[in-house]
């Protein structure tokens, strides 16, 4: 297929606005993979061209899509470029789940198995006692998210998140936020102890190297705890390697039987698990609401039964999520990565995915 350089644009009411467009115009057709003899439909230059208005005039700063393998458009608006990193948030959530599920393919650990196993702590609690280090990762371990832990100068946030009470059974709630996060933090890093390699030595190695990346903003306590639940800075394009990932089964970090998990939900959140976010209820009727908007509510009053992030979307859609709206959208059925990146403003997951799929 043949692309081409489109000019940059501007849009009255954005500042300092670059443009690359790199453009498919076979998107309004089909092409042929000739070697694989597969159809390949790519989305419409139109649809493409009014995300990207859309994103921007959402204090939007990158957006990218690519499909195929093929970058069929980039925006980078209101100032910004190409090689910004920007904060991704909870996105960071992701690539510490892809930490514990390599642990787990090396035996290092085992989802199911109870995290008092590990901390001692807990032993005695018999509420706690029950949790289990998938649990924690699916925030249904019915910890007190503790959001302080988010913030600078903190001495141990692992320490504090183990010694919190529960605020509700185990299994019972969903209830996100960077508690539990950190209590896995210290189970892997107490695993690890006896090989002598911290937990972000691990990520770094068994995550991050992988994606061809180097170690990121970690922004560690005084005990040198990284926050797991948020902290990643990632261009655009650093951050499409994890929806590369996601697309091709978890390779080249982990086998399409571990990734799989990702995508089916939990007992208590059927649209998230191990830190990623799907789309399978939109098939059968399922509820579109601001999950940004949900999350802002105390836990006792958001309802997350039957949840989707896009009616209109394909049903096999996964996302990373971060605060501020920003984005990775990963569509296996369609070969599809989308990323936008940018600032709070009046945002809508299943209106910006209706107007890039043109549904």
């Amino acid at each position: 297929m043949d692309t081409i350089m489109m000019p940059p644009t501007n849009h009255s009411g954005l500042m300092n606005r670059r443009t690359a467009g790199k453009m498919a115009f076979g998107a309004l057709a089909c092409s042929f993979a000739a070697a694989r003899g597969e159809e390949r439909r790519f989305l419409a230059a139109q649809n493409l061209r009014a995300a990207a208005e859309y994103s921007a005039r959402r204090r939007g700063y990158s957006f990218l899509v690519i499909q195929h393998g093929k970058t069929l458009f980039e925006d980078y608006a209101n100032g910004t470029s190409a090689s910004e990193a920007h904060k991704i948030f909870s996105g960071t959530k992701g690539f510490w789940n892809l930490a514990a599920l390599a642990a787990a393919e090396q035996g290092l650990l085992h989802l199911n198995e109870h995290v008092a196993d590990t901390i001692e702590e807990w032993r005695s609690d018999k509420h706690k006692a029950r949790i289990t280090i998938r649990q924690l990762l699916d925030f249904s371990s019915g910890m007190d998210p503790i959001f302080p832990l988010h913030e600078d100068g903190i001495k141990n946030r692992d320490t504090i998140a183990i010694r919190h009470p529960l605020v509700a059974a185990p299994g019972e709630e969903f209830i996100y936020g960077p508690a539990s996060l950190q209590v896995f933090h210290a189970v892997l890093k107490r695993k690890l102890a006896s090989r002598g390699e911290s937990p972000t030595h691990y990520l770094e190695r068994h995550v991050l190297s992988p994606l061809g990346m180097g170690p990121q903003r970690y922004m560690a306590d005084d005990s040198g705890n990284p926050l797991l639940a948020s902290g990643f800075k990632l261009t655009a394009a650093q951050w499409a390697r994890m929806g590369k990932l996601l697309l091709h089964g978890g390779e080249p970090v982990v086998k399409p039987d571990s990734m799989a998990l990702c995508h089916s939900g939990s007992s208590v959140n059927c649209a998230f698990s191990l830190g990623i976010w799907n789309n399978h209820a939109a098939s059968h009727g399922a509820r579109e609401f601001d999950i940004e908007d949900m999350l802002e509510l105390k836990w006792e009053k958001q309802n997350w039964r039957n949840t989707c992030i896009c009616r209109d979307a394909p049903s096999d859609m996964v996302a990373a999520i971060g605060s501020m709206y920003n984005r990775l959208f990963v569509i296996p059925s369609m070969n599809l990565i989308a990323v936008r990146q940018g600032l709070n403003a009046k945002f809508s997951d299943g209106d910006f995915l209706r107007t890039l799929l043109g549904t």
